[in-house]
């Protein structure tokens, strides 16, 4: 099998996970977006390993190597984004990550902004 053949698609899975973290809202999706683009670098690992050993007298499989190491990190990762999305989730109500932007202790945002003249006087005014 050529090497052009898993390098492409390892570039349609990279693409997808990056078109995954740049376009949704939930905080779950980005996560499995960048579980796509970690998937995509096991595979370029793993395929140029394949391809080098054929070439070398010796193999010492560092691609597969890496990509075990990979594959430990995306599993730590994911272990630590779930735990932060669900503590989120359960202090906020959202897990929509344009909605979580102020995440401070005390910012209220519900509430009117600070700056805006004509919202101060609709709050004397209630």
């Amino acid at each position: 099998m050529h090497l052009a053949y898993p390098v492409v698609l390892s570039a349609l899975l990279f693409c997808t996970g990056l078109y995954g973290v740049l376009a949704r809202r939930n905080a779950i999706l980005v996560l499995m977006s960048v579980e796509l683009m970690l998937n995509a670098v096991n595979l370029n690992l793993v395929a140029f390993d394949v391809w080098l050993s054929k070439a070398a007298a010796e193999t010492l499989h560092s691609g597969q190597a890496l990509a075990l190491f990979t594959i430990a990190i995306a599993a730590a990762e994911i272990g630590i984004g779930l735990a932060i999305v669900l503590a989120v989730y359960r202090n906020r109500g959202t897990s929509d990550i344009d909605r979580l932007r102020d995440t401070a202790e005390g910012h209220e945002s519900d509430g009117p902004d600070r700056g805006d003249p004509a919202a101060e006087k609709a709050e004397a005014t209630a």
